[in-house]
């Protein structure tokens, strides 16, 4: 892939039909993770806001979280919380005390340090979709179970986009390859596909160690290197209503004793796993979070974390998961007020619950991209990718949402602020005057390339000139660029040493059995 400085322009050209093998086929936006310029939308007033923190507090208290790792009990039985069983009672004068020691902003460094991002203050990063089982594009025309292929060049996108700021999980799970070694051979594709930050899947000890020794690897670090500053992070979802399961909480404990990023995030469905009201909903996925980050910050104080949020509706005729709804808009933007509250960086989604790259799948998605910026999220999973609540992936729809994703970007460029004396245009007014048009005055001419965002993807001929071009749908046109882009791909440099060590420490972890499984 050509070096991103080669490409740094405001906006980004038209793909070519005949795009060239081996050179870029979109002229896209360069890296550059938006900067949040906007006010985020604050839909509780002060005592909302003390609510839904006393909400909270009281579940923490009253009601309890279940836990399902014995050390994790353990640990919370020594801080002083009330454990009976699996049910763990904390006070909030102890939750609110370890919250207090996270850092409300940290970075997370990948094996190329030019694709460090930033969580936390007004920075947004984006990533791919992640996890879905089955996958969808439109030459094979169904849903369809995951493989190591599709799943490799779903991590080709995920490299090629300079709007995908890191590599969340698995883009699609292959199936093809067993449970047991699934997680080398994947992050042995992400680590040679892709040189953006890593993600480790909490689902058992030996899954989160190999992952964090394959990251060390690639980054050709020591191993106090790789503790020095978080290198990797992983996401971890509670088992709602109020439950947290032995695997997520054990891998977490391990990140966070090696200097890694946790991300935790409830998946809270209001009228189903939480209450059918929001600011309910939003209460128990706060409770659900809190307590675990409180436990993370009592292991080690000032581990990098952030808190999560999933809540949406169900369709209450038939409790399916909807998503991009208003009210999805609104618990995510009161839960950024939340997560200001407590001085945590926020992980939202781009989410829908489309079955394919159609207009309701833009809509719900544009909601939930739109619903981030608009709540100050700071990373933003999914982003790119998602269909079916989550259980496709499409590249297709991939690409469709990266033109979002763009258009966030650009609308972020505070030069579109600007207010100095070029931008007031009081000489170019002058010169048009009351009979003239703006078109081919200088002021024009110096600034057309870069005055206003340019599409990738948009067609924006009249119709009478889309129709002689061929009539191609949104959807198809990015089925095209897909097949392009896999088809000129090229993956970042890695040390020849590097790669061998990575690819020997997969064969003796494979020859090892990998990670047992419960099948």
């Amino acid at each position: 892939m050509a070096d991103n400085t080669t490409r740094r322009r405001r906006g980004g050209g038209r793909a070519g039909a005949a795009a060239r093998r081996g050179a870029e086929v979109i002229e896209q936006m360069p890296w550059n993770p938006p900067v949040n310029i906007d006010r985020p939308t604050e839909p509780l007033g002060p005592e909302g806001v003390e609510a839904i923190h006393e909400g909270a507090m009281r579940i923490l208290e009253e009601i309890g979280i279940e836990f399902y790792n014995e050390e994790a009990k353990a640990i919370l039985r020594e801080a002083g919380c009330i454990v009976n069983g699996d049910n763990v009672r904390m006070g909030r004068d102890f939750v609110m005390e370890m919250i207090g020691k996270a850092p409300n902003k940290f970075t997370i460094t990948p094996r190329n340090p030019d694709r460090t991002i930033d969580i936390g203050g007004k920075t947004m990063v984006f990533g791919n979709v992640s996890s879905p089982p089955n996958y969808w594009d439109m030459e094979i025309g169904k849903k369809v179970p995951g493989n190591r292929e599709m799943c490799r060049n779903l991590l080709k996108l995920t490299q090629y986009f300079n709007c995908i700021h890191f590599a969340g999980g698995y883009p699609v799970e292959p199936v093809d390859i067993h449970a047991s070694v699934r997680h080398l051979d994947v992050l042995y594709d992400k680590l040679t596909l892709t040189d953006k930050v890593m993600h480790a899947y909490c689902l058992g000890k030996e899954r989160v160690e190999d992952v964090m020794e394959m990251v060390r690897i690639a980054g050709g670090l020591s191993h106090e290197e790789f503790e020095a500053t978080p290198r990797m992070y992983s996401n971890i979802n509670s088992t709602s209503p109020l439950k947290h399961d032995h695997p997520m909480i054990d891998g977490c404990l391990r990140l966070a004793r090696r200097g890694q990023a946790v991300v935790v995030t409830p998946f809270t469905l209001a009228g189903a796993m939480a209450p059918v009201t929001m600011a309910g909903a939003v209460a128990q996925s706060l409770a659900e979070g809190l307590c675990a980050i409180a436990l993370f910050q009592y292991v080690r104080p000032g581990i990098p974390c952030a808190i999560g949020t999933f809540t949406s509706n169900v369709d209450m005729k038939s409790g399916a998961p909807a998503f991009g709804t208003p009210e999805y808009m609104r618990s995510t933007q009161m839960t950024g007020q939340m997560a200001r509250y407590y001085g945590l960086p926020m992980r939202s989604s781009g989410v829908c619950a489309a079955n394919v790259p159609d207009g309701q799948a833009m809509w719900e998605t544009s909601n939930s991209l739109w619903a981030a910026v608009q709540s100050g999220t700071n990373m933003v999973y999914h982003a790119a990718g998602w269909l079916e609540g989550g259980l496709i992936a499409s590249p297709e729809k991939f690409i469709m949402d990266c033109e979002i994703l763009q258009q966030i970007q650009r609308y972020m460029d505070p030069q579109i602020n600007a207010t100095g004396p070029d931008e007031i245009a009081l000489d170019a007014i002058r010169s048009v005057g009351n009979d003239g048009h703006f078109f081919g005055i200088q002021h024009t001419q110096d600034r057309y390339t870069t005055a206003f965002y340019q599409p990738f993807l948009s067609d924006w001929k009249n119709y009478e000139g889309w129709e002689v071009a061929g009539g191609i749908w949104t959807a198809e046109r990015a089925h095209y660029m897909f097949k392009e882009i896999i088809g000129s791909f090229e993956a970042p440099p890695m040390d020849d040493a590097v790669r061998e060590e990575l690819a020997d420490f997969v064969a003796r972890r494979k020859a090892e059995g990998g990670a047992p499984t419960d099948f």
